[in-house]
């Protein structure tokens, strides 16, 4: 039966544009994830939306109390409201970039899983939306669970925090997208290294925790350039109701680094195993 269903979904893509690349079945890719996860996977998942809510408790109401109130854009609000929305993103970043580059290494050069993906109808964009769309789940699951936590404490003033979520799941799906193109590009563990060693300073340095404008102007630009911190201004925007245009460049950022990451992680699925 599902042979059967799968030879159907092929015939029907059969000589549309791009019928070479997706077979309209990345919701397969998405069901395999979800059985590893009910087997093996949802304690690394579960780990990942503790940290966040850690770090608020340690710095937002430990080391608050010893900073005091924070002034943003002429608004005063203490230090765990300040820094609750630069978490959120952090968390929305961390969900789906792990997702998309360890995970996804280990199936392209260890399981070899791709391999045997690219060996039935599905086509190599058929895995890239699966893949991203496990990231974005699990940074939408992370970004409801956080929201959860921080709103009963007060830490979201405006009713325009809801968005937050969407947000998050955006912010999600540009890293998700982005992690996995940069990804298919790897061949070797050392060089997945250079994946962590980049993700640390974009999050000490993003805005997450301090004002960048104490920084230098040269490096200003230089954090600005990074999406981390487009992510923080977006997710900060909302969740105090600072609704302006720079919100829409913000959200822009990401829709950009989705279509490059699509793009390139297509591209590169295609010539790895499609020859």
């Amino acid at each position: 039966m599902i042979i059967a269903t799968a030879v159907e979904i092929a015939d029907r893509r059969a000589g549309r544009l791009g019928d070479k690349y997706y077979a309209g079945r990345a919701r397969s890719v998405m069901n395999r994830n979800f059985t590893a996860f009910k087997s093996s996977t949802w304690l690394v998942v579960l780990s990942g939306f503790i940290e966040p809510v850690l770090y608020l408790f340690a710095f937002g109401f430990g080391l608050g109390q010893f900073i005091g109130d924070v002034e943003v854009s002429n608004n005063v609000i203490s230090y765990a409201v300040f820094i609750a929305p630069g978490l959120l993103a952090t968390s929305a970043m961390n969900g789906a970039i792990y997702d998309s580059t360890w995970n996804v290494f280990f199936k392209m050069h260890e399981s070899r899983l791709y391999q045997g993906m690219l060996a039935t109808s599905l086509g190599p964009l058929d895995v890239a939306l699966g893949e991203i769309a496990w990231a974005l789940l699990r940074g939408l699951i992370y970004a409801i669970g956080f929201v959860a936590i921080v709103a009963p404490l007060g830490l979201i003033p405006s009713w325009w925090g809801i968005l937050a979520i969407p947000a998050s799941v955006l912010i999600a799906f540009g890293f998700a997208a982005i992690g996995m193109a940069i990804t298919s590009y790897i061949s070797s563990f050392q060089q997945m290294g250079a994946i962590n060693l980049a993700l640390l300073p974009m999050f000490l340095f993003s805005g997450a925790f301090y004002p960048i404008e104490v920084f230098p102007e040269s490096a200003q630009i230089l954090i600005k350039a990074l999406p981390l911190h487009h992510g923080v201004s977006l997710i900060r925007g909302l969740t105090l109701g600072e609704i302006d245009i720079s919100l829409l460049g913000h959200a822009g950022y990401f829709v950009i680094m989705i279509a490059l990451g699509l793009f390139f992680t297509t591209k590169r699925l295609t010539a790895l195993f499609m020859r």
